[in-house]
């Protein structure tokens, strides 16, 4: 029973045990006045004499004596058992007898129980005989705190509302972007529709490219994917999936090798537009970039020095195109050897033109809000304010950089090289040919040895830190077509470090004085640019 704090039973048990040998404790009280009428206290065993007690109190198995079992186990009342227990005088059998005879209790109380519910935990009040239950306010104390509860779901719904509101913010903000972008492209489309390519469906795309199974390459612009036309020409799908610019990248594209057809420049089958998907389809180049034949290991995907000049040729015939050749001088802006694609027969052709600006043939320079390009290869002038103005020379820079490379089969910058005067190598070659030195380049015959250097020069006349002084790519094919004997050596396509610095200034209008140099303090010049275009 449990009355408040006070838990008691109303009956417990005494224990008969029998012993094999006598027991000498207050708890054992022998049985011998009832047993044994003779006043013996020992009984006869089949095989032995044992003795017989009752044991008060709590019994249990480990608890016994070694030489005693438990022979009967009977209930009397708990109250007089805790009054055998407090009390200090001895314990007879006589008192055990009484007990038995007035046999033990079964006890009942008449309680009021007040809303009462399973998995409650409920007493006794023993002054009122009243039931209690704990009820949940117990267990959790404010959990039925109303106004708490209130407070909590309507901070619970304003969460939710804002992360609700903010997530519609977003989409629209999206959505409104791409809308944006969508429109500015279909306005474009339409105002050109007789000068476009096809058009295909992003369904379309998919087919060509059974699902976009098979991957060329991937770039910042997105991934470019090998495809089939029905009339089984293969293409190759550039899916501009970094879309910049309101789509600038997509029409640039599309304005400009859309509309013009040249034999060096890579043709624009067609292109998709169609919601965020924008995709532009080329002719498919199966000998991939030049890049991969300029800097392998030697005897792997290798070219001749031969071939070498010849696709420096046909490139810069391809350049002069895009420079004169059409009612628009397309400026590329980006020239290095991995946007030089090379078809089934080593023709090279032009490609990405995403970077690409267009211009009336009677304007000789392009304003540019921020310097474009690849590090490297980028025109001085892209930076330096004072350098001259940005024009169709840019581009002649870029390519001097790329036949530089083409010619010497490394990068123009080596890191690793064993002397500082090498680790910018057209400032190191200009001064090796400039003191007459016969710069080797592995087992290269004299006729190899006379296009290299043939190329090295107009390389270092295409440099040339003026624009001014920088031949057009006409003149740059003439050089590359003709006689090493008939070129003359330009001047040191870097000024010296005495000279006055130029203003700096990047496309957020910082302005910084830096000084252009030869060898590394020319590199170390570009890697503060680099530092610069990264952090604006």
């Amino acid at each position: 029973m449990n009355t408040g704090s006070e838990s008691y039973s109303l009956s417990e048990a005494i224990t008969f045990v029998k012993c094999e040998n006598p027991v000498e404790s207050p708890l054992y009280i022998p049985t011998d006045p009832c047993i044994n009428s003779s006043g013996a206290a020992t009984t006869i065993l089949s095989k032995g004499e044992y003795y017989s007690y009752v044991k008060v109190g709590g019994t249990y198995t480990s608890g016994l004596e070694d030489s005693c079992r438990i022979e009967l186990m009977v209930m009397i009342t708990s109250r007089q058992q805790r009054i055998w227990e407090n009390s200090s005088t001895n314990i007879s059998y006589k008192d055990i007898h009484n007990q038995l005879v007035y046999g033990f209790e079964l006890s009942w109380l008449p309680s009021f129980v007040n809303d009462v519910h399973f998995g409650y935990t409920c007493y006794v009040n023993g002054s009122n005989n009243v039931v209690h239950c704990d009820d949940w306010s117990t267990i959790f104390p404010g959990i039925l705190d109303i106004p708490l509860l209130v407070a909590i779901m309507i901070l619970f719904i304003v969460l939710f509302s804002g992360i609700l509101l903010a997530i519609a913010f977003l989409f629209c903000a999206w959505r409104r972007r791409h809308l944006s972008m969508y429109n500015i492209i279909e306005e474009f489309l339409q105002t050109n529709n007789d000068l476009m390519p096809v058009r295909y469906s992003y369904f379309d795309i998919r087919k060509m490219t059974m699902g976009f199974k098979d991957k060329l390459g991937a770039g910042g612009y997105g991934s470019v994917y090998k495809g089939k036309l029905r009339s089984g020409r293969f293409v190759a799908i550039k899916m501009l999936e970094k879309s910049k610019a309101n789509g600038q990248d997509f029409i640039n594209e599309v304005s400009t090798i859309g509309r013009i057809h040249h034999v060096n420049v890579v043709q624009l089958v067609g292109f998709c537009t169609q919601g965020s998907k924008h995709a532009l389809v080329y002719d498919f180049m199966p000998n991939g970039s030049l890049d991969k034949y300029l800097f392998s290991q030697e005897g792997t995907n290798s070219l001749d020095c031969k071939k070498m000049c010849e696709i420096s040729c046909e490139v810069a015939c391809g350049m002069e195109y895009l420079h004169r050749g059409w009612n628009m001088q397309i400026l590329h802006f980006d020239i290095k050897p991995h946007n030089i694609l090379l078809d089934e027969n080593f023709i090279p052709k032009v490609s990405d033109f995403g970077l690409a600006r267009l211009s009336p043939l009677g304007n000789s320079i392009v304003s540019l809000t921020a310097a474009r390009g690849t590090m490297g290869y980028i025109a001085p002038e892209l930076f330096y304010k004072n350098i001259g103005a940005v024009s169709n020379k840019a581009d002649v820079y870029s390519f001097g950089m790329l036949l530089m490379e083409m010619a010497s089969r490394r990068k123009n910058l080596n890191a690793g090289a064993d002397h500082t005067s090498q680790i910018y190598f057209p400032s190191w070659i200009y001064d090796q040919l400039k003191e007459g030195n016969n710069v080797e380049m592995g087992d290269a015959t004299e006729d190899e040895s006379k296009i290299r250097k043939k190329m090295i020069i107009v390389a270092l006349w295409c440099i040339q830190m003026n624009p001014n002084d920088r031949p057009t790519m006409n003149r740059v094919k003439e050089m590359l077509e003709g006689d090493v004997e008939s070129l003359q050596m330009p001047p040191k396509p870097f000024a010296s470090k005495q000279e006055k610095p130029v203003e700096l200034v990047n496309h957020e209008g910082v302005k910084l004085d830096l000084r252009y140099s030869t060898t590394a303090s020319y590199h170390d010049d570009y890697n503060e640019i680099s530092q610069i275009i990264e952090s604006s």
